[in-house]
């Protein structure tokens, strides 16, 4: 045996108990404690009608699409702990002064659900469903060539239907969730759950702590706080024309994407849109998305970069819809923190304790239908009036009866 021979073998030996002990390693780590905070402002609009105007049925098709009409605010915690559920559970998140509700938020176990029994379980069938869809992209006044994409599923295997209907989706994020052996609790939940106010402020320094969980300890700043809201500043064009629309620019947004659907009233095709300037439906992009992954698909040229605030939706694409939905959001920053720090040393020993994330979002929604010609100035961000306060008579523009009938294509579009 050559001694060239003898040095690669032991090189191979030295290199395969340095990946053993590598692994061996990585088994050891300790499960951690990781705690999520689910940032949101939520915002809706209807074109000429402002929210502190609506009363009736305008009010109760706000309230359900929005929560409570006009913009408000969202907030999801959520705590897992590798440690097993003590017979008396505790844990709550002090929160800063500017917050506005209170000291502390209880963090509460779920209720485990009961499982359901069912008598009779009939062998279920399957059927190719009947759907074809029209898919447009792109900030444009006009349709692009090579538009519409159609999607038919009478005309293609259901194979080659999904492979044309798969769209982007960031990488994964895997939210803090219930398991077995380990302790999970949220807020709100079923004892504890406050009103957001329009106010409220996450800046300062939060304290996460119980026993089941490490105390968690960080500060959050002006970058991670709530979003401000969608706020479109001007829609312009009727539903047979193009609709541009406006929005003011969010400072912490890292980028935006807009996406409206609506569905042909004779065919029944459905009719897909969105802001891509590539071929993509965007309905898994109505999500928190991870930084990196807005950066990405701002360079690929699917989501508008925060200096973006206009855009178009191609003339004619829902003439015969009767009414389209438009959604929107804008992407925030993500908090990540893991304690304690990883030493500079790389021969010092450490593991992580805890980990938290906090992650962001504004959201929007514009109904676009016949009552949104003309130029319109937008605004969702003033008080609701009660239901049982009558709402200011209508200074022109469209009967109630017309105003009515779109607003009930709308309430269909979204299934309530």
């Amino acid at each position: 045996m050559s001694k060239l021979t003898v040095v690669i073998a032991s090189l191979v030996l030295i290199l395969s108990g340095s990946m053993v002990q590598a692994a061996e390693k990585e088994k050891k780590q300790k499960p951690i404690a990781q705690y999520w905070m689910n940032v949101e402002t939520q915002n809706t609009s209807i074109p000429g009608m402002s929210s502190g105007g609506m009363g009736g049925l305008e009010g109760m098709i706000m309230g359900k699409m929005s929560g409570m009409g006009g913009a408000r605010r969202g907030l999801y915690l959520q705590l897992v702990s590798p440690k097993a559920t003590p017979p008396d559970p505790g844990a709550t998140h002090d929160i800063p002064p500017g917050q506005k509700m209170g000291d502390t938020l209880p963090l509460l176990i779920p209720e485990k659900a009961k499982p359901v029994r069912d008598e009779e379980t009939e062998e279920p069938t399957y059927e190719k469903p009947k759907l074809r869809m029209l898919m447009y992209w792109g900030c444009s006044e006009t349709v692009r060539p090579g538009q519409p994409k159609v999607l038919d599923t009478e005309k293609m295997s259901m194979a080659d239907f999904g492979r044309a209907m798969s769209a982007r989706t960031g990488s994964r994020q895997y939210p803090p969730s219930p398991r077995s052996g380990w302790t999970y609790a949220d807020w709100p939940n079923r004892t504890h759950h406050k009103e957001i106010p329009k106010d409220s402020s996450l800046q300062g320094e939060h304290f996460v702590h119980g026993n089941y969980t490490p105390d968690i300890k960080f500060n959050v700043g002006e970058q991670h706080d709530f979003m401000a809201p969608v706020e479109f500043t001007s829609v312009k064009g009727g539903i047979a024309d193009s609709v541009s629309f406006q929005w003011k620019k969010i400072p912490t947004a890292l980028g935006y994407f807009a996406m409206a659907m609506g569905q042909n009233e004779t065919t029944g095709e459905t009719i897909i849109w969105s802001s891509s300037e590539v071929q993509e439906p965007g309905y898994g992009l109505m999500n928190y998305l991870p930084p990196l992954s807005v950066a990405k698909f701002i360079k690929e040229k699917v989501v508008m970069g925060p200096d973006v605030t206009r855009c178009a939706v191609p003339k004619g694409i829902f003439k015969d819809s009767g009414g389209a939905a438009l959604q929107f959001i804008g992407y925030g920053d993500e908090l990540n923190i893991a304690w304690p720090p990883k030493p500079k040393d790389p021969r010092i020993p450490h593991e992580y304790i805890w980990a938290m994330k906090l992650r962001n979002k504004s959201t929007g929604m514009l109904p676009l239908g016949e009552d949104s010609g003309g130029e319109e100035q937008v605004s969702g961000d003033r008080d609701q009036k009660p239901d049982d306060q009558p709402a200011e008579p209508d200074k022109g523009g469209e009967a109630p009866e017309k105003k009515k009938g779109n607003l009930d294509k709308i309430r269909g579009i979204f299934g309530f």
